[in-house]
Order: structure tokens, then sequence, then C-alpha cells
């Protein structure tokens, strides 16, 4: 049993070892210089604007190339997201962004859709209703047009039985 435990304290000391030499010691801080997923992050809220409804950071062109060297350039001298956006707008015009901003006539892209998805959530509840009101007048009709042939039939039947016994 001692020698059990031995050998699992010189295994864990020799694991301490191997660890503590092995380690690669301290991060150096990387340059200033962006990566291409920083780059990417924001060409992929913008398109082209050569190639139709091509996002940016997948666009093979040279003009997208260049732009996105033209996005790197700017991270590197510490302009921020918004910037560089608010540049390719000055430049190209608001069609450049994925994501058009709320003012103007693009305000409707943003407010029609949910409003006709409400307005026809609503139209279609009322027509289900209507519906659903429709089938229960009917339900109610035929139950009150078999009790009128129910009552007809016994009125039916005490004249049948009346003339059977006139005859007899």
């Amino acid at each position: 049993m001692k020698t059990e435990k031995k050998w699992l304290y010189g295994f864990i000391l020799a694991a301490l070892v191997i660890i503590a030499f092995t380690n690669p010691g301290s991060a150096f801080a990387q340059d200033n210089t962006p990566t291409d997923n920083d780059v990417n992050a924001i060409a992929r809220q913008m398109f082209c604007p050569v190639c139709e409804n091509t996002p940016l950071d997948v666009c093979p062109t040279e003009a997208c190339k260049d732009w996105r060297e033209l996005i790197r350039l700017k991270l590197t001298e510490g302009w921020t997201e918004q910037q560089i956006k608010t540049y390719f707008v000055e430049q190209y015009g608001a069609r450049v962004l994925a994501e058009p901003p709320m003012q103007g006539l693009n305000l409707l892209m943003y407010i029609l859709p949910p409003a006709l998805m409400l307005a026809g959530a609503a139209f279609l509840g009322k027509a289900f209703l209507s519906m659903r009101q429709n089938a229960e007048r009917s339900k109610i009709s035929i139950e009150n047009d078999k009790a009128a042939e129910s009552a007809e039939d016994k009125y039916a039947n005490l004249i049948e039985d009346e003339i059977n016994k006139r005859e007899a």
C-alpha cells in the first residue's frame, strides 16, 4: 500500500516538473496590425459597390480586395467601425451597407414588414373566428331542423294513427 502511494506521489511530482519546464512563458503583445477577422467583421456588414448583392468580405474582385485593404489601413490608423462605414457611405452611397440606416424611406423597410404581418395575422384571426361562428350557427341550425323534423314526424304519426283507427 505504501509503495502505491509513493509511486502516485512520484508520478504527480514528475507531472508538475514537466509542466513547470514546458511552460511557454509569457505571451508577448501583438503589434497593432488588424487581423483578417477584424477586417472581415466590418466587411461582412457591407456590400460590394460594383457587384450586386455580394458581401464585401467574400467578393473576389480586385476592387473589393483593395477596399478590404483600405479597411485594414483605417483600422491600423485607429478608425472605429462606424467611422469606416461612414467613409464608405460618403464614397459610394448607403447601398454599400448590408443594413440600411433607420432614416427616411429606409425606415419603411423596418416598419412596413412587421406592420403587414400584424395586419395579416389580425385578418386571419378574424376570418377564422368568423368561420368558427358560422360553423356553430350551422350546427345549431341543423339541430333545430332535426328537432323540427322530429316534431313533424310525431305529428304525422299521430295523423296516421287516427286515420288507421277510423278505417278499422
